[in-house]
């Protein structure tokens, strides 16, 4: 007797997924809040590499904020914070699918981390790419991360390699103290 074994998402599986997931999720972000200029753009997972969250902070949100200074880059304290989740959670499906990180061995668990961090980069990168962040100067403007909270020594990596090299990734840089 046949049966269908359910599949494991690939790396490229999730990548593919979450590209679309966010296109659409920041897509209705910035066709709902049309007075709003974006600066900062996040997708965020824990230390068990679970399907990642949507988060975002503009300006003008930012500006309403006493303590600006202490949440300004902080995803879990925006009003824009866990977005698009009915584009997202298909996604977190998916990511649940594979092997559990933290029930693998070290080196097993230490890939399984990567692979799921590298298809978040992949798609924020395709985004990027595709000028959903805006082009050019416009796109220097706007930090956009794979953020692993809380802070993980690979965050700076990964927000070098995600952002051009301007004012919305200098201030980040700046802010936590890193050059």
């Amino acid at each position: 007797m046949w049966f269908d074994a359910p599949m494991t998402p690939t790396e490229a599986d999730l990548s593919d997924a979450l590209t679309a997931a966010t296109r659409a999720a920041v897509t209705d972000l910035f066709l709902d809040n049309p007075g709003h200029t974006f600066y900062y753009v996040t997708l965020t997972t824990p230390g068990e590499a679970f399907g990642p969250a949507l988060s975002a902070w503009s300006h003008e949100a930012l500006a309403q904020r006493a303590e600006a200074d202490e949440v300004r880059y902080s995803y879990a304290d925006s009003p824009f914070s866990i977005l698009g989740e009915e584009h997202l959670k298909p996604v977190r499906d998916l990511f649940a699918a594979r092997p559990a990180v933290f029930e693998l061995d070290d080196e097993e668990s230490d890939a399984e981390f990567d692979l799921r961090l590298r298809a978040m980069e992949t798609a924020l990168r395709r985004l990027s790419d595709e000028g959903l962040f805006g082009v050019g100067e416009a796109r220097a403007e706007v930090l956009i991360l794979a953020e692993v909270v809380p802070e993980d020594e690979d965050n700076v990596a990964r927000a070098r390699r995600l952002n051009p090299p301007g004012p919305a990734l200098d201030a980040w840089l700046t802010y936590w103290g890193v050059g």
